[in-house]
């Protein structure tokens, strides 16, 4: 079963600092540097530990 926990939390904190901005609570220029910022600081987010298919040992998704 695939985790969808971890992809949503990361695309609401995208779209929360984005509405944040348009708010002008958060500066402009810290609302666009965000999204790699959160990358940088969640990488399990998008590089998993665990492939779905590992050629290696011959398993498959």
């Amino acid at each position: 079963m695939k985790q969808y926990r971890a992809p949503l939390l990361f695309a609401f904190a995208m779209i929360a600092i984005a509405l944040l901005a348009v708010f002008e609570i958060v500066p402009e220029e810290v609302a666009q540097f965000s999204p790699f910022l959160l990358l940088a600081l969640f990488p399990t987010v998008w590089l998993r530990r665990s492939c779905a298919c590992n050629p290696v040992k011959g398993e498959s998704a």
